[in-house]
């Protein structure tokens, strides 16, 4: 564990005060439907994760997840559907932008395991300073018309002091 670091978003969210969801800063920069484009490549998928996040744009990162994507926003707990799309939601809501770097990209044909370091950092609309850090262990899977999404977004990824089984 990480001093002053929240275990998992869900802490992290709590740890915040975040509570209802608002619209994101910076709406001009909202893309008008269609013209946003998914990853050719796996290493691709968290800077458009990211690009879209910081859109504030909720329905254009949701097209970054496939299908029955599962989030995980804590160890132990997995979210899909409307649940997974809530939880991005309440970090967009914070206003504030997502800066990702991957460190490592694992492909095996159509899959690929990410491991990406993020930031959210800034003061929300309420003048507290946010500081919201992780490593992620994503996994990507390229669909039908070649474009990656998300398949598995654990943006805690897994701590040396996590309980294991």
């Amino acid at each position: 564990m990480h001093p002053g670091r929240p275990a998992g978003l869900a802490a992290a969210i709590e740890h915040t005060g975040l509570g209802e969801v608002r619209q994101p800063v910076g709406q001009d920069l909202v893309r008008q439907r269609g013209q946003w484009q998914l990853a050719e490549r796996p290493e691709d998928v968290p800077a458009t994760f990211a690009e879209r996040f910081n859109s504030g744009d909720a329905e254009a990162v949701a097209e970054v997840y496939e299908s029955g994507a599962v989030f995980v926003p804590e160890p132990g707990t997995s979210l899909t559907g409307q649940d997974l799309h809530a939880a991005n939601g309440r970090f967009m809501g914070l206003g504030l932008p997502i800066t990702v770097r991957p460190r490592h990209v694992y492909t095996a044909g159509d899959i690929a395991l990410l491991i990406v370091d993020w930031v959210i950092d800034g003061v929300d609309r309420d003048g507290r300073p946010v500081h919201i850090e992780g490593t992620a262990t994503d996994v990507a899977r390229r669909g039908q018309d070649g474009r990656w999404r998300y398949a598995v977004d654990s943006p805690c990824g897994v701590h040396a002091d996590t309980p294991t089984g």
